[in-house]
């Protein structure tokens, strides 16, 4: 059946990659090297843990210096300690106290970065800082179930996802786009790279329910890149953006398992990858990659002949601004088209998972 939508992204007429410095569509399974991250000061917000953590290490494991910020030090400062003492990391590792909805927080972690670089620049930053929404345990109150709003002052929604996710995330941004383009050229008198590594979410394209705050916060991200890959390359500034489909993590609370459970969900080395080819290929700008469960895509080889493999990344601007609605559709299609596959066996294991899960939770906590 005929698409609804026009195939306008081979037409230079539509195209509008030249006049915003994007890149050509990138080749998630072309190989390409990590040598790039050696030497880097990569900063790197809600650094102590989930996404943020596991960039830390495998970067400073390729040689990259890192700076950490978050809000729990302890997990903060035994992050860094660990990143000292891996196979191949620089040393030059730094943990500073960083609550992204503090503005004078953030100043402080970007100039901290600076005098604790080697090179006393800043190469890259991820605003990696991110909260899901778990509503007010008393009341039961979340942003879209109101509850006692006909007290006489009803306190306002407290709108604390909002703030981390969005306004966290825009003071990142903000304060990268002045330091970064302050790291001069390299030795070969051209520009040193400098990237800005947004993290929206699938939520930032398609809407997750009961989420809403979330949903709105991953919008604004995305809109964000969206906006700055338009603008940022004038100060030399490439811009890219992850956004993960449901991975495992802490963010993710029990009750949110248990309604994906029968489904298939993404995985954080698969994240990690992601951000790591846009991290270190120099020549990516303005592009977005998904992350999820594999799924099943048709190549057409030199011969003529089709051949069908998998993969879980994938680029969610393939073209231009146009294909966005109609690449949501079909990812979405697939996924709902795995977790079928999948039935009910896989939901009682995702079930029993979620339960052991819960139980070493609670035993930790008994200790």
């Amino acid at each position: 059946m005929a698409s609804e939508y026009p195939v306008v992204e081979d037409d230079p007429a539509w195209s509008v990659m030249d006049m915003i410095r994007q890149s050509p569509p990138v080749d998630v399974k072309a190989p390409y090297s990590t040598a790039s991250l050696a030497g880097k000061t990569i900063l790197i917000t809600g650094a102590a843990s989930g996404f943020g953590a596991a960039f830390a290490r495998h970067w400073a494991a390729k040689g990259s210096h890192i700076i950490a910020g978050d809000v729990n030090d302890a997990a903060g400062e035994a992050l860094v300690a660990e990143l000292r003492s891996l196979p191949g990391s620089s040393g030059h590792h730094h943990y500073q106290h960083c609550d992204v909805t503090n503005w004078q927080d953030q100043v402080s972690l970007f100039k901290a970065g600076v005098r604790a670089s080697p090179t006393g620049r800043i190469d890259a930053v991820v605003a990696g800082a991110g909260i899901v929404d778990m509503g007010d345990p008393a009341t039961g109150r979340t942003f879209d179930n109101p509850v006692g709003l006909d007290a006489e002052n009803p306190p306002p929604p407290r709108l604390s996802v909002l703030n981390v996710n969005l306004t966290g995330v825009m003071y990142t941004t903000h304060l990268a786009l002045y330091w970064l383009r302050r790291n001069g050229d390299g030795d070969d008198g051209k520009p040193r790279d400098r990237h800005l590594l947004l993290i929206s979410s699938i939520a930032g394209v398609s809407p997750l329910p009961s989420q809403t705050e979330y949903t709105v916060s991953k919008h604004g991200v995305l809109g964000l890149f969206r906006v700055l890959r338009s603008t940022a390359w004038q100060q030399g500034v490439r811009v890219n953006v992850l956004c993960p489909y449901f991975v495992q993590t802490s963010l993710i609370p029990w009750q949110g398992q248990m309604i994906l459970a029968g489904g298939a969900l993404g995985t954080v080395d698969d994240v990690v990858e992601a951000a790591t080819r846009l991290q270190a290929d120099e020549a990516i700008a303005g592009r977005g990659l998904v992350i999820g469960p594999e799924g099943p895509v048709e190549t057409e080889g030199p011969d003529g002949k089709t051949a069908t493999r998998t993969q879980s990344i994938w680029e969610i601007y393939a073209h231009d601004y146009r294909r966005v609605e109609l690449y949501v559709w079909r990812y979405i299609a697939m996924i709902n088209a795995a977790t079928r596959v999948r039935g009910w066996i896989g939901t009682l294991k995702d079930l029993f998972s979620i339960y052991r899960q819960e139980r070493n939770r609670g035993k930790a906590k008994r200790k």
